[in-house]
């Protein structure tokens, strides 16, 4: 199984990626970002202003993913910001006919509470404006994300907190 956590860059995908995968059973944390990060190297004579433009990092997110359920079984939290319907059409599709369960979950909080994390975030600073571009891109995308994921409202939890609701809602 797949638990897949979207929502817009600085809401907080990664930090609760960690403690979920703390409470489902058999559960690692695949950050696909690496993906990416990989093709750069081999891609880069290809402009894209995000590698998810590349159609070989959403084929390769889906068989990396693949592989590595059949390797360990279990769970792979998957962190990553997906806002281009198309894009996510393809990687559900990909895992679906791969025969892997997902639960989609949107991350969600308003505007200026979003704004608020990424300007206060002492870790990520240099993803500070990088965040902030995308807000709006974030907003233009939710109301597919709204049809395709199930969203939970961030604004006032912890991602503890979070965790511990999409937990539940995970079957063990």
């Amino acid at each position: 199984m797949i638990v897949w956590l979207n929502g817009t860059f600085g809401v907080g995908k990664t930090t609760t990626s960690k403690e979920l995968a703390e409470l489902l059973p058999d559960a690692r944390v695949f950050d696909s970002e690496t993906v990416g990060y990989m093709l750069r190297h081999v891609l880069n004579s290809i402009p894209v202003k995000d590698f998810q433009e590349w159609p070989p990092w959403r084929g390769l997110v889906v068989e990396t993913a693949s592989q590595v359920l059949d390797f360990v079984g279990g769970v792979l939290v998957i962190p990553q910001t997906v806002l281009v319907e198309q894009y996510w059409g393809e990687i559900h599709a990909g895992l679906a006919k791969a025969g892997i369960p997902v639960r989609h979950f949107v991350l969600h909080t308003d505007p200026d509470t979003l704004a608020h994390r990424i300007e206060s975030d002492t870790v990520e600073t240099g993803a500070r404006q990088w965040r902030l571009d995308h807000i709006s891109r974030y907003q233009d995308a939710l109301p597919w994300l709204q049809r395709e994921a199930e969203t939970i409202d961030t604004t006032h939890c912890s991602p503890a907190q979070v965790a511990q609701t999409i937990a539940a809602g995970v079957p063990s």
